[in-house]
Formats: structure tokens, C-alpha cells, sequence
């Protein structure tokens, strides 16, 4: 029996599947494409991620294949993200694909198996188990874990329903060759019908956005270059000699979330778990965040007898960040409807973004760095990367997934540092579980309830 399977190979299942073999678990990835598809809906890694990818050594080859930006926006409002507090100030602009590759090649070096061309048919669960029906075969594991997209099949056999509220708009992206290009980037730029966008990622060719209020197209119906080329022209007044396309996409601003995130042996993470415009790109952010919440909490009750009532904890930190982020992005889209009204609105917010504290609030939602989880007063938020007495960053003292007490002397059963500051109990997610001022009693009561039994051997 396999101890985790994870359905979907993307960002979120890699990222998983690599949390999950640090601390030792066998994990086999079932996908359904049969390579990488070489589309590219997200093109960015913000600050918290760079955090979580830094603290288990592998930001650097994501660095150097990236290219930094100090700005970042709110419906297309300019944000400054210079000052944002964190080593990585700065949106790191780098493909999806190139974002699976690195992930892929981590996790094959970890020892995580990787199945192509296999589909989940079936899941039936028992007290110990999930049997899996697959195209390729049947397979029965202790936990199942669905990263597989919008559409996920992972929950609609574990029946969670998904309720959310339906697209107002239709957007279609392309990665196309241009014989005639703007002058330089342009970005949403506003018309009486929505706004359109012409961006640069990679020398030779365009990715051109357009956005459109004016009715709802259907997702599942076939879209052509023509199509493209026509809604470029409605918003833009040419198309730009648009030609070659990579490929083409169309979606809204559907916005969903997962009823709960855990049926029983059954999790979601990702896209399966929600969905929303892609706006201020959050989401392939927050599904990789999902992942890095839950693989320590599923290797903590596999391998070091947690008690699974702290697989809650997974839903109970990270679906309250979904509905924010679905909150802001529902936001986001209606400040880029085109009339009057919203054009005024738009000016009053870009007025007030001048201001540092609410181009720091909003900057810092976007980037996930002012996520608390619900723990104890004084407790949840995330730790800064420390400079620690003995030359090192507290960020490389959580390679692996185990937590990290810091403070003068030790504390039973968890890895010590020494800090001359306020000590403080920090989770393998690079959470505060305990400060110093919250008493002795209550780090007894952290370690008990985030730290595996095994650190003390």
C-alpha cells in the first residue's frame, strides 16, 4: 500500500511530494498529461513563496532562471514592493513551466515517483485506506491528496462540493509571435469594453491578455487564433500582426472554494481546492502555501504518531486564506470594469496607494506575507529570516521539515538554537507556535501539539 498519493503534477502536487519525502515518506504522483504541457498561466513567485523555497534550500536555481521586480498591483493599480520586510522584496517573474521543471527535478532527486498518463476513476475509503481505480491499474494508499486542478476529479469522487459565485467577464491569454509590437509592455490598459495587455517574458514572442465585460463566453467551447486577434482588435484597435500562437486559453472570474478541504483520508490542496481570476497572480502562490501547510502535518501522523486530528489544522489555517484571496481577487475584477463609476473609484484608491501604509497592507496581502494563522495571542504569524549569533539565518536551520526553538538553552524534545533575543518556538512551516512572553505552560502545550514525538530520540 502506498503511503500518499497525490493526483496532479503541478505546482502544488510537486511541491507536496517534496515536503512529504523530506521527512520520509513514500510518495507516488499521478498525472494525466503525458509531459509537461508547456502552457504558462502563472508567470511569478512572490515573497512568501521565495521564503518557503529558502527554507528548504532550492530558491536558488528559481532565482537565478527569474528576473526580479520591485513592483508588484492591485487590479492594475502600481505597487511598490521595495519595502516589503523580507530578504525577497520583489515579484520574482518566471514562467509556470519552468516552475514545474525546477520542481520535477527536485522532487525525482528526493525519490518521489512520478506516473504520466494515468487518471484517478474511482476512490472508495475505509477506516485504513483509500482504494484507488485508475486507467492504468488499481492502487490502495493511506492518504490521497488531490492537486488536480479547477475541474478536480479528487473531489468530486470524495463528494465535497465546491459552491462559489459564476464568471461576469471573459479573458483569453496567448502566447503569440507579434510582426508589428507595441513600442514597450502595455498593461490593462483600459478601454470602453475592458482592458487589454501586451507582455514580455521570454525573447521571440508576446503574451498578449485581453479582458472583456461585455458578455461570458462558453469555457469548454473550442477558441482559435481568429478569436484572439478579433478581441485584440475590439480593445486595442489592431491585433499587432498577431501570428504563430504558442497557445490559447480562455477563462473568467469564477470564484470558488472546497466545502472543506479533508473527507476523511481524502485532501485537497490548490486549484482543487479553489479557484479565482487570476489576479495580482495569487494563485499558484497559494497552492504551493496549501502544500507547504499540510506535508509536515500528513509526515507528523504517518511516520511519527500525531494524532490526525492535527490534519484539521490544515483546514482550519489555510481555507481562511483561500477566501481572502477569493475576496481580493472578486476586488480586483470589479476595479476593471469600464465605466464611469469604477474609472473615479480607481483614481481614490490610486490616490491613496501613495500612502506607505496602505501600499504596505495591500502589498503585503498580495505577496502572503501577513498571514497569521488562528494560534494563540502572539503566536501564528510568520518568523522573519533571523541573523542568528553564530553567523547563520534561521531560514537554513529548517532544511528540513522539524520545528526550531529558539533562545538560551534548550527545550525538550526540539532542535535548539541560540538567540539572544525572546525566545520562540517556530513550526517546520516557518509559523510562530510559542513566544516567550506566552509562559513555560504554553510551550509544553505547543510542543505537545505541533512537534513529533521522534525529535527527542
Amino acid at each position: 500500500m502506498e503511503q500518499v498519493v497525490i493526483v496532479g503534477g503541478g505546482p502544488t502536487g510537486l511541491m507536496l511530494a517534496c515536503e512529504l519525502r523530506l521527512s520520509g515518506v513514500d510518495v507516488l504522483v499521478l498525472e494525466r498529461l503525458a509531459g509537461p504541457s508547456g502552457e504558462s498561466r502563472a508567470g511569478g513567485i512572490h515573497a512568501r513563496t521565495m521564503e518557503i523555497l529558502d527554507m528548504r534550500g532550492m530558491l536558488e536555481p528559481f532565482l537565478a532562471e527569474g528576473r526580479r521586480l520591485p513592483r508588484g498591483h492591485f487590479a492594475g493599480i502600481p505597487l511598490d514592493f521595495s519595502g516589503l520586510p523580507t530578504r525577497y522584496p520583489f515579484l520574482l517573474a518566471i514562467l509556470q513551466r519552468r516552475i514545474e521543471r525546477l520542481l520535477e527535478a527536485r522532487a525525482r532527486d528526493l525519490g518521489v515517483r512520478l506516473r504520466r498518463e494515468v487518471g484517478v476513476t474511482v476512490l472508495r475509503q475505509t477506516a485504513e485506506r483509500v482504494e484507488i481505480e485508475t486507467t492504468e491499474g488499481d492502487l490502495a494508499a493511506a492518504y490521497v491528496v488531490g492537486c488536480d486542478g479547477g475541474r478536480s476529479t479528487v473531489r468530486k469522487l470524495a463528494g465535497i462540493d465546491f459552491p462559489g459565485t459564476p464568471g461576469t467577464m471573459t479573458a483569453i491569454l496567448g502566447d503569440v509571435e507579434l510582426s508589428a509590437p507595441p513600442e514597450g509592455p502595455v498593461f490593462q490598459q483600459r478601454t470602453p469594453h475592458g482592458n487589454w495587455s501586451v507582455l514580455t517574458f521570454e525573447s521571440g514572442w508576446y503574451r498578449v491578455i485581453t479582458n472583456d465585460f461585455d458578455g461570458i463566453a462558453d469555457r469548454d467551447a473550442p477558441i482559435t487564433v481568429d478569436e484572439l486577434r478579433g478581441s485584440l482588435r475590439k480593445h486595442a484597435g489592431t491585433d499587432f500582426g498577431l501570428h504563430s500562437p504558442r497557445w490559447i486559453s480562455r477563462y473568467n472570474d469564477a470564484a470558488r472554494l472546497a466545502a472543506r478541504y479533508r473527507s476523511g483520508r481524502v485532501l485537497l490542496a490548490g486549484d482543487a481546492a479553489h479557484i479565482h481570476y487570476p489576479a495580482g497572480g495569487q494563485g499558484l502562490n497559494t497552492g504551493v502555501q496549501d502544500a507547504f501547510n499540510l506535508g509536515w502535518k500528513l509526515a507528523a501522523v504517518l511516520l511519527f504518531g500525531q494524532d490526525q486530528t492535527l490534519l484539521d489544522t490544515y483546514e482550519e489555517e489555510r481555507r481562511p486564506v483561500a477566501e481572502r484571496v477569493l475576496a481580493n481577487t472578486r476586488a480586483q475584477t470589479a476595479l476593471t470594469r469600464p465605466d464611469p463609476q469604477t474609472e473615479a473609484l480607481r483614481q481614490v484608491l490610486t490616490g491613496l496607494t501613495a500612502f506607505g501604509d496602505v501600499n504596505r497592507s495591500l502589498s503585503e496581502m498580495v505577496a502572503a506575507l501577513d498571514i497569521r494563522y488562528p494560534l494563540p495571542e502572539g503566536a501564528g504569524h510568520r518568523a522573519p529570516d533571523f541573523d542568528l549569533p553564530d553567523g547563520t539565518r534561521l531560514y537554513e536551520h529548517l532544511r528540513d521539515p522539524r520545528p526550531v526553538y529558539l533562545g538560551a538553552g534548550s527545550s525538550d524534545g526540539v532542535r535548539a538554537v541560540a538567540w539572544e533575543g525572546p525566545a520562540m518556538l517556530i513550526r517546520p512551516d516557518g509559523h510562530v507556535a510559542w513566544v516567550e512572553a506566552m509562559g513555560e505552560r504554553a510551550l509544553q502545550e505547543a510542543i505537545n501539539r505541533w512537534c513529533r514525538p521522534s525529535f527527542n530520540e
